[in-house]
């Protein structure tokens, strides 16, 4: 009994590999079918693809068209093939696509937006007057051009109906006010205007604070006035001394003690200048000199000078090296008793 018992042994396992041999080969059977399909498929869907690239490529005005909806119907089609891509040809013929159709897409919103910023008034009239029923036939026999303009009738309920259409677009009809405020028959009651009495002003109060300006300019001139005319004598006094030696221009309106003083100096001279009783003129190197242009027993006729005008400036740096060079001590224009300047010690 052992002996067959192991005699059957061989046998059962050369069933179960022949069983086995026979599922592998099924699978590999079904493997290689499952492939050449997936194969196929994939074909297909590459040439669906490369089908719908060159009608977009060839059908480009249609694309373009605001008319149709071609661009939209090719983007479907696209997404349904995209359901089927597995493998990355597909998937580059796929991206193709799609790089080709936001070009066409960015022309055609381009185009749009220019179509949109002009707005054509006639042809929103005459789709406006299609709507509301206008009957052209009415007024065929009219020759006039105003007639022919205007020619059509419009029905009783033109208006009722564009009413009811423009209803829909509005939450709630708007609130009618009145600019007089409550509706009333009868037009609002003016009240009677009073006239108030302006106070008059008396001579005294009308004058006073004329009088106090005038008051002040009358003495700031009559200053002016003195200070010019002392300067003028000072001039006339140092040209007397020596004629034939010139006066230096910078000398003579320069206070050492006072930046401030020689800058009211240089203003009271312009008026000298000014007024044609003094005269500057340059020396052989080039500096400024001056003199009086109407000394005691000479006549000077104003009018026959030829006069010219510049602009002198002067700043802190420039004043302390005037006082350097020149080696000025002391004025040539003494400040008056009593005036105190905002003097600036060099």
């Amino acid at each position: 009994m052992a002996e067959g018992k192991r005699r059957r042994r061989p046998t059962e396992d050369m069933g179960k590999e022949s069983s086995e041999r026979k599922s592998e080969e099924g699978r590999e059977r079904r493997t290689c079918i499952g492939q050449e399909s997936n194969e196929t498929t994939r074909r297909l869907i590459r040439q669906q693809y490369r089908q719908l690239i060159a009608s977009c490529q060839q059908n480009r005005d249609l694309m373009l068209s605001n008319r149709g909806d071609k661009l939209t119907e090719a983007l479907e089609d696209a997404d349904k093939l995209f359901a089927g891509v597995s493998e990355p040809r597909e998937a580059a013929l796929d991206a193709q696509f799609l790089v080709l159709a936001t070009n066409l897409g960015k022309e055609k919103a381009n185009q749009l937006q220019s179509d949109m910023a002009e707005f054509d008034s006639i042809a929103f009239a005459e789709d406006l007057l299609t709507y509301m029923g206008i009957n052209r036939l009415e007024r065929e026999d009219s020759d006039s051009d105003e007639d022919q303009n205007t020619s059509g009738f419009l029905p009783n309920n033109a208006w009722y109906k564009l009413g009811e259409e423009a209803k829909k677009y509005f939450r709630r009809a708007p609130v009618f006010h009145f600019m007089l405020g409550t509706f009333t028959a009868d037009p609002p009651v003016e009240k009677p205007r009073i006239e108030r009495q302006r106070k008059k002003a008396g001579p005294q109060e009308e004058t006073a604070m004329p009088a106090q300006l005038k008051k002040m300019e009358e003495s700031h001139q009559e200053a002016t006035e003195k200070e010019v005319e002392r300067i003028l004598g000072l001039l006339q006094a140092y040209h007397q001394e020596d004629p034939n030696t010139p006066i230096s221009y910078l000398e003579f309106v320069t206070d050492p003690r006072s930046f401030a003083r020689t800058v009211e100096n240089m203003f009271y001279v312009s008026f000298l200048i000014r007024d044609g009783l003094a005269g500057v003129k340059l020396d052989p190197d080039k500096l400024p000199i001056i003199e009086p242009l109407n000394p005691e027993g000479e006549e000077n006729d104003q009018d026959s000078l030829l006069r010219k005008q510049a602009v002198i400036s002067m700043n802190y740096e420039e004043w302390q090296k005037i006082v350097e060079t020149f080696e000025i001590s002391a004025p040539m224009i003494p400040p008056t008793t009593g005036t105190q300047s905002d003097a600036e010690q060099s």
